[in-house]
């Protein structure tokens, strides 16, 4: 018989075991290692949170701890995560609850903090002295959670139970981002804006074969949550790429006048994690070991209302573009990032791209909302299922009742009820917990209206599981909610980098608005400091030679050598489509003019320097106008036009549009004594600017609203009025119209200029549909002013408006990235349809 093996019987108390080193240290580890890795340091990939952050938000929800209940204290939050889900110490678990509630670490945080939460440069206040509640997002992430939505584990001590992952109505790991360190692995994720995210989560969701390009289209790069700059976006496709890349912050700065005389750089976004106290350490030292020269002090004006605000007093004499340049290259105004796309899938650790993380989360939600459509489909067919039984019982209550006196007890009576009425135990045991009060008329009517809506809602849920289209449907548009609910604009500027410092902000019309609110009133007047500094070599001085200012129609501002006008015929560069050009000198200032009717300066040397080539020189190397003028957020610039003329007698008037059919001209030199920015005209509630430029008494004014009416009239029937005046009628609007295009055009320039014209539907996408035409202007007679004008195109089926038009001689299309559009060839024809778009049109000069 074979020999039975031998059985080592457990260690007694008090017994000595003797066990191999090398094996004890190799199981000991991985079993460490695999605690570290799935336990605490990785984020899952479907809500993006960490097992810590996951427990705090769920015990928060269980708490009642919601945006609409009073704070309470840190430390009760931090001891039931503790007792009940998390087995490790208070620090890491108040550490994480800090995290989550720092908005200059989270993009969207999701706890709303009372008290002192840190800082860049000093941790938060002891868990006894700070409050806090879930703030608003977070109740996205937890939503749903008590229909069935996903599984739920046992608590450490197996007497509770806690969700292996939340429901997560929006990709939390790509918004708020994530940094972790495990053993033998590390993440490191930036956060991201939740619009743009969920714009590519619902391509991704309408496309399931999207490629990588399709997806970064809406996720140009990440949008740090102190907004600043990332210049170089190589890595950043790399990363979305592979999952590993790096890319460099910089921080926002402009040069101002500190004193009267004196001028300084202010610093108003930072990198990434990179707090005052650490940029003003670093300078002190660099000062002290002369690496930087020209700097005579820093100060930190950094408050809550007026937000980040770091002046650094420059010498007189020395260049403060110069000095910038420096403060870049050896101080954390410039830090790199490394991405690190590391997170856990189906319980594995992976480095991800930005579609597999979008593809994660994607198929992670429709779980969700399938099983929670099937737990709502089943609650509502048991609630059918009893009302139906009322019904039965309501209708023919007098037997109903006779049955129940006549029973023994409960039981025969539910027993006989089965039998007599045909029903089933729960309908049963519903009728013998009838009230009294639901036996009048008026409940039998609540009681059928419900049972129609009830099967109403019961054949939608079955409708949605039946067809995947269906179900895709639902999680859109619960997405498309979530973005209108908690999204905010752009915060970081995206710049692509020859090198180290040279730039040109990506993403064309969308840049311009993407930029936004976050890129805040700080980068709004980023003036020549920020768009130079990097150079390796910074002149001391600019020549006051002179140039030539031009806005292209994706709102991008450049420079060019020589006062020449820049050609109107000829190159197909990116960017290349102008909408204005004034000539003035490099150290010169000329007008922007906005939306809203004010005029801003708009110092000539902080535009950058683009080559003038023989047909229109590319702007590809420029910079959205709203980063060297100080405007609101919502505002825009529509045009650039010359200031402060030597010779106001001679110098042409501004001439402004508006989309109510208001134009006006504006007598040259009537500014005001001081200030940077000023009002041009009196707008009416609604209306805005949508032309800016200049206009003599030979010129010919043309205007074109959205339903297609063309109106041109010489720009002498309209006299120029002072700043405060509101104007004269243009054009006579119908019910509805509005203007959408208005241009100048010289008398003799009038037989060589064209309009061209862009109908679409109202709603619709741009370039989603629609038709172009190109027509010369000389084929529209001229009206009065104040009249209704000529039809310019004529619509076709699908059609209704307008929806970009342009007049001027050499037109020029692009799309939303800057690269040109072909237009169709000269139609002869004043009053006839377009040709289909050949691609999207995002804007004309």
């Amino acid at each position: 018989m074979p020999k039975s093996p031998t059985v080592t019987p457990p260690p007694t108390d008090g017994e000595i075991v003797e066990q191999d080193l090398s094996t004890e240290m190799r199981s000991s580890f991985l079993e460490y290692a695999y605690s570290v890795i799935y336990a605490r340091a990785l984020p899952d990939a479907r809500d993006g949170l960490k097992p810590v952050q996951r427990r705090i938000l769920f015990q928060m929800d269980r708490m009642g701890l919601r945006p609409d209940r009073p704070h309470v204290k840190s430390s009760r939050v931090v001891g039931d995560v503790m007792g009940r889900l998390h087995p490790h110490g208070d620090v890491a678990i108040y550490e994480a609850l800090v995290r989550l509630a720092q908005p200059f670490t989270m993009r969207l945080p999701l706890v709303d903090g009372h008290g002192n939460f840190g800082s860049l440069d000093d941790g938060p206040a002891a868990p006894r002295y700070t409050e806090a509640r879930l703030a608003a997002p977070a109740l996205a992430l937890t939503a749903d959670i008590d229909e069935d939505t996903v599984d739920f584990s046992p608590n450490y001590d197996y007497t509770l139970t806690e969700p292996d992952v939340l429901p997560a109505a929006f990709p939390n790991l790509l918004v708020n981002g994530t940094t972790g360190i495990a053993v033998g692995m590390a993440t490191n994720m930036p956060p991201h804006n939740l619009v743009e995210v969920v714009g590519a989560a619902r391509h991704l969701i309408e496309h399931p074969d999207a490629t990588l390009e399709d997806l970064m289209a809406f996720v140009p790069g990440p949008d740090l949550p102190a907004g600043g700059m990332i210049v170089g976006l190589d890595g950043v496709r790399e990363a979305y790429r592979t999952g590993r890349g790096k890319f460099v912050t910089r921080a926002t700065a402009r040069i101002e006048n500190v004193t009267a005389r004196k001028k300084g750089i202010v610093v108003t976004e930072l990198p990434y994690m990179i707090g005052p106290e650490k940029i003003i350490a670093r300078i002190k030292d660099a000062v002290g070991s002369k690496k930087l020269q020209g700097i005579t002090d820093v100060q930190d004006l950094t408050d809550r209302k007026n937000g980040t605000r770091l002046v650094i007093s420059v010498k007189n004499g020395y260049n403060p573009e110069a000095v910038l340049a420096q403060l870049y290259k050896h101080t954390p105004l410039e830090d790199s990032f490394g991405i690190n796309n590391v997170c856990l899938v189906d319980g594995q650790p992976r480095t991800l791209g930005l579609r597999e993380l979008l593809d994660v989360f994607v198929r992670h939600r429709l779980t969700v909302v399938e099983r929670r459509t099937r737990f709502r489909l089943g609650k509502r067919r048991e609630r059918q299922h009893l009302v139906e039984g009322l019904l039965v019982a309501i209708l023919d209550i007098d037997e109903v009742i006779q049955v129940v006196r006549s029973s023994d007890d409960a039981a025969t009576a539910r027993t006989r009820l089965m039998q007599v009425f045909d029903l089933s135990e729960p309908q049963a045991s519903y009728i013998l917990e009838l009230q009294l009060r639901r036996l009048t008329k008026f409940s039998v009517i609540e009681l059928e209206k419900e049972r129609d809506e009830l099967a109403a809602e019961i054949e939608q849920l079955e409708a949605i599981l039946a067809d995947e289209k269906l179900l895709r449907g639902v999680v859109s548009r619960e997405l498309a909610s979530v973005a209108e609910e908690f999204g905010t604009p752009r915060r970081t500027v995206l710049l692509e980098a020859a090198g180290k410092g040279a730039g040109a902000l990506t993403g064309g019309v969308g840049s311009q608005a993407g930029a936004g609110a976050g890129a805040s009133a700080a980068a709004r007047a980023a003036s020549e400091a920020m768009m130079l500094a990097g150079a390796k070599d910074v002149p001391l001085t600019v020549p006051d030679d002179p140039c030539r200012v031009m806005l292209s129609a994706t709102g991008l501002v450049a420079r060019t050598q020589g006062a020449a006008p820049v050609p109107r015929t000829g190159g197909r560069q990116a960017h290349d489509a102008l909408t204005s050009q004034v000539a003035t000198t490099v150290r010169g200032a000329v007008g922007a003019v906005t939306d809203t009717g004010r005029l801003v300066r708009l110092d000539v040397v902080a535009a950058p320097e683009v080559p003038r080539l023989e047909g229109s020189p590319s702007l590809a190397g420029g910079t959205p106008a709203r980063l060297l003028v100080d405007i609101e957020p919502e505002e825009k610039v529509v045009g650039l036009v010359p200031i402060s003329p030597e010779d106001p007698a001679s110098a042409e008037p501004i001439v402004l549009a508006t989309a109510q059919g208001v134009v006006k001209r504006v007598k040259p030199g009537d500014e005001p004594r001081s200030g940077d920015a000023w009002e041009v005209i009196a707008l009416s509630d609604g209306d805005r600017v949508v032309m800016a430029g200049t206009a003599s008494d030979a010129d010919m004014l043309v205007l074109v609203a959205s339903d297609a009416q063309l109106l041109r009239f010489p720009a002498s029937k309209v006299r120029p009025q002072g700043r405060g005046a509101a104007g004269m009628a243009g054009i006579a609007l119908h019910d509805g119209a509005r203007v959408i295009a208005a241009s100048v055009v010289a008398e003799d320039l009038l037989a060589e200029a064209e309009v061209v014209t862009v109908a679409g539907a109202q709603g619709a996408l741009p370039g989603t549909a629609g038709s172009v035409k190109v027509s010369p202007l000389d084929r529209y007679p001229a009206k009065g002013r104040a009249t209704g004008g000529v039809r310019a195109h004529r619509f076709v089926r699908g059609e209704d408006e307008l929806v970009l038009a342009w007049v001027g001689v050499g037109p020029r299309a692009v799309g939303s990235g800057g690269q040109a559009v072909e237009l169709p060839e000269v139609d002869e024809r004043r009053d006839a349809s377009g040709s289909p778009l050949p691609g999207p049109i995002a804007a004309i000069g």
